[in-house]
């Protein structure tokens, strides 16, 4: 059903609400690193000028930019997710219109309170867990596959859970999705995630999977 999902989902990728979801994303996410850059650096620059260190800003500029490639690799999913949580309704109201037009009508307003909590929740246990899980990423570096593979298994059950936090709550009368369900819905997300580019489009193509997995079933039934 996963795969179904995914096939289905990939022309919302297209929808004028996605791209413009896709913009919002982005911007916040490239200013949310911005400012992360810029407090790195003013952090090296004042522990180079407190203990005399050499180098110049040459050496701040490197440390920080290996630090940000880092962080880059480890929280941009965390802000990208969380970022798209504050605006996830509009692609997935929109998947729900051109897809499930009865369930779109019936569906809850999550409202913008309930988005915020959500976003804040899950940057709290993506940053969480991923930092718990960073002592065995860096031993399992020696392995070859070992890192991708926890990464996987780690971010697919957190993804999973944060597909289902976003489109369970409209529709309450719904059965949620299962474990199962969810573990590969966030599999498939995790691993878009880990591709070039198309990390950029994961975001609101793991919403309108969401979309199609719980009602889908509805009308598969």
């Amino acid at each position: 059903m996963v795969l179904t999902a995914a096939l289905r989902a990939f022309p919302s990728l297209f929808h004028g609400a996605a791209l413009r979801l896709l913009f919002k994303t982005l911007i916040l996410t490239l200013l949310v690193f911005a400012g992360l850059a810029g407090a790195l650096w003013a952090g090296f620059h004042a522990l180079r000028l407190h203990f005399g260190w050499g180098g110049g800003g040459v050496a701040e500029a490197t440390a920080t930019a290996l630090l940000i490639v880092g962080a880059g690799w480890l929280l941009f999913r965390a802000v990208a997710m969380a970022v798209m949580g504050l605006f996830a309704d509009d692609i997935i109201e929109a998947v729900e219109r051109d897809s499930y037009p009865q369930a779109a009508l019936a569906a809850r307003p999550v409202g913008w309170a309930r988005s915020l909590r959500f976003a804040f929740a899950s940057l709290a246990r993506t940053l969480g867990w991923n930092l718990l899980a960073l002592p065995a990423y860096i031993l399992l570096l020696v392995t070859g596959v070992g890192t991708i593979g926890l990464f996987l298994v780690v971010n697919a059950y957190l993804l999973g859970r944060d597909m289902a936090d976003m489109v369970e709550p409209r529709h309450p009368a719904l059965p949620p999705l299962s474990r199962g369900s969810r573990w590969l819905l966030g599999l498939v997300s995790a691993l878009a995630f880990l591709i070039p580019l198309v990390n950029l489009l994961a975001p609101i193509w793991s919403a309108a999977m969401a979309v199609h997995m719980l009602l889908g079933r509805k009308t598969s039934a």
